[in-house]
């Protein structure tokens, strides 16, 4: 059977809408996903200064959704898509803290934030957190757009999870970060991260090279414990020496 190029025309137009049809319900998904980790108040003041605040909180699904996002829109194969997996990874650093990306638009008089600790609280449950780290940049007074990490700790004094049974957790901003949130007490970012699995994150390639990272690391800090202790042992064996020699000349006497 022969075709005309108006037919074959309309076989394509036919087969790319099937495929739009078919792909559809996942980007839809994809998307719902990243809007849910991803959330954004905005404010306005009588003068009409005006201030957006994004938070996003990287759960393990939204940084699946956002991998799959980057390498769908890239074209990457699958080796492109876990280096960039494993560069995400290990910047986020989930293995130690849990990270939040602030992105402020301030359409308004210049925002001083320094320093920028002392207006963010995490509340996981009824515990209290303050950064551990953050990007410095927000330490200086801006106008327009800025953005970066902000890193809680994970895990307290004793190794345990500050997340566990925790269904849900909140950041805290300080209103008196902008002449347009003044009069407010806080203004409040909630996830909800009851079924959140940071370790369905690890694997496949991305996964052993951030755990080959992490045993390098970790081997770095037994041999500067080892040569410490055995810095130590030395000192302990040449005291003993003179000791025993001491004891030996006392004996002789």
């Amino acid at each position: 059977m022969s075709l005309t190029r108006n037919g074959l025309y309309v076989l394509a137009s036919v087969l790319i809408v099937c495929l739009m049809l078919a792909f559809a319900p996942a980007a839809l998904a994809d998307a719902k996903v990243l809007e849910r980790w991803s959330q954004t108040k905005s404010y306005k003041d009588k003068e009409g200064a005006e201030l957006d605040v994004r938070v996003t909180y990287y759960s393990a699904e939204y940084i699946e959704a956002l991998v799959k996002e980057e390498a769908e829109k890239n074209l990457w194969t699958a080796d492109e898509t876990e280096q960039f997996k494993y560069q995400l990874l290990s910047g986020l650093s989930l293995d130690e803290y849990i990270p939040l990306n602030i992105e402020f638009d301030n359409r308004g008089p210049t925002m001083h934030l320094a320093p920028f600790d002392r207006f963010v609280t995490l509340w996981a449950g009824k515990k209290k957190f303050a950064p551990v780290e953050y990007d410095k940049r927000f330490n200086f007074g801006f106008q327009g757009k800025r953005d970066g990490l902000v890193y809680f700790p994970r895990y307290d004094e004793k190794g345990r999870s500050n997340l566990e049974g925790v269904k849900s957790v909140r950041l805290d901003m300080q209103g008196s970060m902008s002449s347009v949130t003044m009069n407010l007490t806080t203004v409040d970012f909630i996830f909800d991260v009851a079924r959140d699995n940071p370790e369905a994150l690890y694997k496949g390639k991305a996964a052993a090279r951030l755990e080959l990272d992490r045993l390098i690391k970790r081997m770095d800090k037994l041999n500067a414990e080892r040569k410490k202790l055995e810095e130590q042992l030395a000192e302990l064996n040449a005291e003993i020496g003179t000791v025993e020699q001491r004891m030996e000349e006392l004996q002789r006497q």
